[in-house]
């Protein structure tokens, strides 16, 4: 029994007419309930001070416990308390706190829920940064946490040869990000990597600094001259402007060794690619797959003596596109299945994988050549995430009404002086949106994979140097490229997969950008909705996005060699 005054016994007795008869009839009669109502009632007008009554504690219970189930069945939770704001949505109601966190079985409340009716039409919502740095290097500021402390290396932690730290330190490049920290040692002793990061964590130089250390140090041993010079190092890359990205990077830091790269890139006809190699072979090329199997097939180049082959943005490597070309450089090359072929005389290619996304048939094309269980995986614990260092705005809108808020938001970057990336699914919308900010007189250049060979070439290079802040481009300038200076993205049309969203986004808040990168996405179609829906719900729940791939997957080849058994019996 329990004792409460009579203003808490009248607000049980109002709660009790909501009790079934059969819930209460368990505990008391209802005539007895009746009598005591009435009792409460004579004693109240008798005497103006409160009287102590016995209620029993079952009761009491049991009418709490129906409260709560009630409250949660029609009460929103609150998602709101103080702090910073992980989702800032135009209704407060739906706003949640950065110290919030959804339970398992919890149903997030979506801001972009109702988003597929035109009802919605000005309905927003942001993802605000919640950490100032990259994961990638985040550790290195967190010098309270024991675990800060390995992050804190330099490059000369990894043995390699001073030049390249040097080098290195003279590109205002000090300590490693935490994919280097992992990846550049594995690749030093020989071993066959696949490296999955997130976009903007160092993963060039990742794979670039082992690879120009050991052709050093072979060097060193064995001195040769240009017309006994042969190809050692392959990286493949999926466009031009990749291609000459990474080459710049290598180049760099080969200076030092007198190394030679050399890059060969697409929409090129043979004998431009032939001109590339008339004056012997480099230490290091650098192509796309289309130039490579040209120079392969015309016997310009041969890869006998080759000791490390790199498939960057390995995502777009192994999709439809490329897949069956890759397969063909892969045959013309011999992949080390052992850690015992890397070392020696005669060695075997290093294989070294590279992405910030996977699809699901990298296992299948490696399994051709290599032994997978040779392949040893760097996976970035931020891998697949929504960047937490990057604001991320949607807007729904209709169609019509995009051009204005994008003048709007160039108006804003222009102030701010930020290099502005707009991303368009199409060339032809690349084209009208160019001629339309022409109108307009926002200084501009376009990229997109229809241009011609000529056009292409310098066009992201001038964005780099600065000579323009605004590119409006197709997903081609969304793979690798280094866009330290892009302050702001700008999804015009909103990408059709979440592995197109994670790379828009991840040109900018790269790792030594400028900081307070932002990604603002126009929504206006409904079947952009369901991808909107996504990520916000990642977003709430702190997850990686659903369906994407970071790990080789082999059960497709143990059911091929399954097929193939069945058909040979």
């Amino acid at each position: 029994m329990q004792s409460v005054k009579i203003g808490r016994c009248a607000f049980l007795f109002s709660n009790l007419s909501q009790v079934t008869r059969s819930s209460c009839s368990s505990q008391f009669g209802w005539g007895q309930i009746a009598c005591l109502s009435a009792g409460v009632r004579r004693v109240t007008t008798a005497s103006s001070q409160p009287v102590v009554i016995r209620i029993p504690r079952r009761m009491q219970e049991h009418i709490e416990n129906i409260k709560q189930m009630q409250g949660k069945k029609f009460d929103r939770l609150p998602t709101v308390k103080p702090g910073r704001l992980l989702i800032k949505s135009k209704n407060p109601q739906l706003n949640q706190s950065v110290g919030y966190t959804l339970g398992k079985f919890e149903q997030p409340v979506l801001t972009s829920k109702g988003w597929k009716s035109n009802k919605a039409l000005g309905d927003y919502f942001f993802i605000n940064s919640i950490q100032s740095a990259p994961p990638s290097v985040l550790k290195q500021k967190d010098k309270g946490d024991d675990s800060a402390s390995a992050p804190q290396k330099t490059f000369h932690s990894f043995n390699i040869c001073p030049e390249l730290v040097e080098t290195l330190h003279s590109q205002n490049i000090i300590h490693p990000t935490t994919v280097q920290i992992q990846t550049i040692p594995k690749i030093l002793k020989g071993r066959n990597i696949l490296c999955a990061a997130e976009t903007g964590s160092g993963k060039t130089l990742a794979y670039l600094l082992p690879i120009i250390h050991r052709l050093q140090a072979d060097g060193q041993e064995e001195p040769f001259t240009d017309s006994e010079r042969n190809i050692h190092a392959v990286v493949i890359v999926p466009s031009r402007e990749l291609a000459e990205q990474v080459t710049s990077v290598a180049r760099s830091i080969c200076k030092p060794f007198g190394l030679v790269v050399k890059v060969a890139g697409g929409g090129r006809g043979v004998g431009n690619i032939k001109a590339a190699f008339t004056h012997g072979q480099p230490d290091v090329l650098v192509a796309t797959p289309g130039a490579l199997l040209k120079a392969l097939w015309k016997r310009f180049i041969n890869l006998n003596e080759l000791n490390f082959l790199v498939i960057d943005e390995a995502d777009t490597m192994f999709d439809e596109s490329f897949a069956g070309m890759l397969e063909n450089i892969l045959s013309h090359t011999e992949v080390a299945s052992r850690l015992s072929e890397t070392v020696g005389l005669v060695r075997k290619a290093q294989l070294v994988v590279v992405g910030a996304t996977f699809p699901g048939g990298v296992g299948e094309v490696l399994s051709k050549v290599t032994d997978l269980a040779s392949m040893v995986t760097v996976k970035s614990r931020m891998l697949h995430h929504l960047m937490p260092h990057v604001k991320q705005t949607f807007l729904r809108v209709k169609g019509a009404d995009k051009i204005l808020e994008l003048q709007q938001a160039l108006k804003k970057a222009e102030v701010e002086h930020k290099g502005v990336l707009v991303f368009c699914n199409s060339a032809s919308t690349v084209n009208w949106l160019g001629y339309s900010l022409e109108e307009m007189g926002v200084h501009h250049m376009r990229l997109q994979g229809e241009m011609p060979a000529t056009m292409r070439e310098g066009i992201f290079r001038n964005f780099q140097r600065g000579n323009v802040d605004v590119l409006i481009c197709t997903d081609i300038a969304s793979r690798g490229l280094d866009t330290q200076r892009v302050g702001l993205t700008v999804n015009y049309d909103f990408p059709e997969t979440h592995t197109d969203y994670i790379h828009r986004a991840g040109r900018v808040g790269r790792a030594g950008g400028s900081e307070g990168g932002e990604v603002l996405s126009f929504v206006t179609h409904p079947w952009d909705v369901e991808l909107v829906q996504r990520i916000e719900t990642a977003a709430r729940r702190r997850t990686s996005l659903p369906g994407m791939e970071s790990e080789i997957q082999k059960a497709s080849n143990k059911t091929e060699r399954e097929m193939k058994e069945k058909l040979i019996n």
